[in-house]
């Protein structure tokens, strides 16, 4: 079934709210969320500022010991006017060097979906060629209620999601979250039209936007940290500081993949992953630091069970 919300009211916190909806497994849905800032398709601000987000989404039968896994199907901007603040944040560069950052303004992008390109407008400095990007989609905090009932903050990520800000969490791919409450209670927004590895700035091109994706329930499929697929091929997903824990937990998490999934056996795990891993960087800005660890399509196993790669493996 497919779904059309529009949604009344947003949070700040990814917790135990009540659900603005029920759903089956596999059903679809289109909804709208607000920027970072709390601003929607016309402008006017209708949520507090701070990530606010849209749901939760609850899915019929999930259980905490299940997985919900979310088909992002499409993230269309709805306005054409974007924002940046100007600076690289200062601990994202040497301490003697953050004194000559330059004032931390907002700097206005245009959006230009035909096109589909990104134009920096201004102000744009004298020496500052014109910077023309290619649109490119995002979700930047999204994921699923916290265990022991927590409400916490959009403006970091744990085991549950949250805000990652990881550029691979776009249209075409697939991430599976850990359950922790009955019904899941999915949540989304932070929308960035484009952004770089890392959200430098603490932002990416900031936008509202509709957004359609999938609800999918794995019974009874364990997993800790968030678990990526798409056409690239598999991701790890850790959300922690400083970045070494980031990469420790996403790393142990593949290792505890590829035997789950794959049939490897733990030792196959290691030798397999050691010379084909790559790392991505999601956020270095917020609270918590994510680090990704990616297995490329070309480097997957071709044997075990398989039950998440099945679930995606139509889609891509």
């Amino acid at each position: 079934m497919h779904h059309e919300v529009r949604p009344s009211g947003y949070h700040n916190t990814l917790g135990p709210h009540d659900p603005i909806l029920w759903v089956h497994s596999g059903d679809r849905i289109t909804t709208d969320t607000v920027d970072a800032r709390g601003f929607d398709h016309l402008r006017d601000q209708v949520a507090i500022r701070g990530n606010p987000m849209t749901g939760p989404f609850a899915v019929q039968e999930a259980e905490p010991g299940d997985a919900l896994a979310v088909r992002i199907l499409e993230i269309t901007p709805s306005r054409t006017y974007g924002f940046t603040t100007a600076s690289t944040a200062p601990h994202c560069v040497e301490p003697a060097f953050a004194a000559s950052l330059p004032p931390n303004d907002l700097v206005e992008w245009r959006i230009d979906l035909a096109a589909r390109q990104v134009h920096l407008v201004a102000p744009r400095p004298a020496s500052c060629p014109e910077l023309v990007l290619p649109l490119d989609p995002m979700l930047g905090c999204f994921g699923v209620a916290p265990a022991r009932n927590q409400a916490i903050s959009t403006a970091t990520s744990g085991p549950y999601g949250g805000n990652m800000d990881y550029r691979a969490c776009r249209a075409g791919a697939a991430i599976a979250f850990p359950v922790s409450t009955p019904g899941g209670l999915f949540y989304l927004g932070d929308v960035h039209a484009v952004q770089g590895d890392g959200e430098i700035s603490g932002n990416g091109v900031e936008v509202s936007a509709r957004v359609t994706f999938e609800l999918h329930l794995l019974k009874q499929y364990e997993l800790q940290w968030p678990r990526l697929i798409d056409s690239v091929g598999i991701a790890t997903i850790g959300n922690a500081r400083p970045l070494d824990q980031a990469t420790q937990i996403c790393t142990t998490e593949m290792l505890r993949w590829l035997p789950q999934e794959f049939g490897l056996e733990p030792a196959a795990a290691h030798l397999w992953l050691q010379q084909t891993v790559r790392y991505e960087v999601g956020n270095i800005f917020d609270p918590a630091y994510t680090m990704a660890c990616r297995l490329p399509r070309e480097f997957l196993p071709t044997s075990g069970p398989q039950p998440l790669l099945n679930l995606v493996r139509p889609w891509l």
